[in-house]
């Protein structure tokens, strides 16, 4: 008799969905970005602070995600969340003044936002230890996907209905992508009588496994923990910063909005292989090395285009992004369960990736500021070019403190 199927494959794809929904989405605010700019005449700090908000909320929300899953699951927590994500972004279509946009943007989208890692990427560390990176770059592939989909979707929209209708449409299509895939959700495999990577159950040893690393308690007092915490932080100010800032840094070197979107696609296209790649590299290279590479490649990318006048230059720092993002986004919760275990896993990376937000909250506010100042994104470039460089030193510190699980 063949194999039995895993569920844990289901889990798989509706994560993927997931992410596809959540970070398609937060990916077109660079193309709505101008427009929004035109129609309201308002400075670029206030415009990306809405996203500053975004991750902020989206963080410290996470944290509590994080203990949530650990205790009920994923399910109903993303259900909600998608419920708050679609409203997020259909009351953008009813965009007025910037307390709108900043209610709107950040922080019912922040609110949604904030389950699309920490639940989903936990739940697929209990379901899977051997295969635990290549399933994680798996979902978030999806992230990736999105941002290839849903800004040329954004794009088409725009061009055809308008900006407002364009918001309507993701609204609605995020809500019911989010909404659905929720339903598909379990918290550990144990909690169906089955084993991660859907090994042969043996009757009481379901959750041993899951359990196995450190408390919580012991875990946060460890100096690996805010090494990671640092890095997060470093490597997603980074991504954020240029998420927001490439269009409109690209128009501002004459390129016209349509082909600067054509950028964001690209970081996704490549996104999508790096997360793939670099997450089934994981599995045999350790995720902590994955990590550094995806940090090399981002610190090379920001020393070209401090020089890059060209569409074609453009396109290659958009590559190495695209690289850098996919690759760091897919390891960064292996990397967690590599130095701490599973048995708080939730907990544990609802910090990390809450110091991520941190930074994705501050890129792009400090980014717009500079640029309101100086009227010139010389001088972001040289701060993302220092923050590379000191995530390679944070992450080279990085060890291990539990055993390896399997």
């Amino acid at each position: 008799m063949g194999k039995r199927y895993f569920y844990g494959f289901n889990i798989v794809a509706a994560g993927f969905f997931i992410q596809a929904a959540g970070g398609g989405a937060l990916a077109t605010y660079g193309i709505f970005f101008n427009f929004i700019q035109g129609d309201f005449g308002w400075e670029r700090a206030t415009i990306s602070g809405a996203t500053s908000v975004t991750f902020l909320v989206m963080g410290t929300a996470g944290i509590i995600c994080g203990r949530v899953t650990d205790r009920i699951g994923p399910r109903l927590i993303m259900t909600v969340a998608g419920l708050v994500l679609g409203s997020g972004y259909l009351l953008m279509s009813a965009l007025t003044s910037p307390v709108q946009l900043y209610i709107a943007m950040g922080i019912l989208v922040g609110l949604g936002m904030s389950t699309q890692d920490v639940p989903t990427l936990s739940t697929i560390a209990r379901w899977f230890v051997r295969r635990r990176g290549m399933m994680s770059g798996i979902v978030k592939v999806g992230t990736g996907f999105g941002q290839v989909a849903f800004p040329l979707v954004a794009g088409a929209l725009i061009a055809a209905f308008g900006w407002r209708n364009a918001y309507l449409f993701i609204g609605f299509a995020v809500l019911a992508m989010v909404v659905v895939a929720a339903q598909v959700l379990r918290r550990d495999p144990g909690s169906m009588g089955l084993r991660p990577d859907g090994e042969v159950a043996v009757p009481g040893s379901e959750r041993r496994v899951q359990e196995e690393g450190l408390e919580y308690r012991v875990a946060v007092r460890t100096r690996q923990f805010w090494l990671i915490c640092v890095a997060n932080f470093l490597m997603v100010y980074c991504l954020v910063t240029m998420l927001v800032h490439l269009v409109p840094h690209a128009v501002d070197m004459g390129i016209t909005v349509g082909r600067a979107g054509l950028l964001v696609s690209i970081m996704g296209g490549v996104s999508m292989a790096a997360r793939l790649g670099m997450g089934t590299a994981a599995d045999r290279i350790g995720a902590r090395r994955a990590f550094l590479v995806c940090f090399i490649v981002l610190l090379v990318g920001f020393l070209w285009l401090r020089s890059a006048t060209a569409m074609w230059m453009l396109v290659l720092y958009a590559a190495a992004d695209g690289f850098a993002r996919g690759g760091s986004f897919a390891v960064i919760s292996p990397m967690v369960a590599e130095l701490f275990g599973t048995r708080a896993h939730g907990s544990l990376f609802g910090i990390v990736n809450f110091a991520g937000t941190v930074g994705g909250a501050l890129g792009p506010l400090v980014a717009g500021r500079t640029f309101d100042l100086h009227q010139s994104y010389a001088t972001v470039f040289v701060l993302l070019v220092v923050f590379a460089a000191v995530g390679i030193l944070v992450t080279l510190f990085l060890k291990p403190i539990v055993k390896p699980q399997g």
